[in-house]
């Protein structure tokens, strides 16, 4: 459960990211209501993982997996630029992500 616990919370990161770019600044109720939900569960769910899962170790992931939504739904939505440099670095992330699951038991 620990690592689905921590693949949620990377999931909601990416949601209040995505979140705040609609919330306009905290200026529109709803997107900041829904970003303010998505980042409370997201830290409860990292602290549920954090009960069993070495800290830098999910920190990492939980960051990792953020970091690869957010720049992939912003290619896909946001217009945001897709380099060959750009998806190189995004390889590697998800490399360390399963190079950090492979090695914590």
């Amino acid at each position: 459960m620990k690592w689905i616990f921590l693949l949620l919370a990377g999931l909601l990161e990416i949601a209040w990211a995505i979140g705040l770019k609609y919330s306009d600044g905290f200026s529109r109720l709803l997107p900041s209501a829904v970003t303010v939900i998505c980042m409370i569960a997201s830290f409860y769910f990292l602290s549920l993982a954090l009960k069993e899962l070495p800290l830098g170790t999910a920190y990492a992931v939980w960051t990792g997996i953020g970091t690869l939504g957010t720049v992939i739904l912003g290619i896909a939505f946001f217009g945001e630029p897709c380099t060959a440099l750009r998806l190189l670095c995004i390889f590697y992330i998800t490399a360390g992500i399963a190079g950090l699951k492979l090695t914590t038991h």
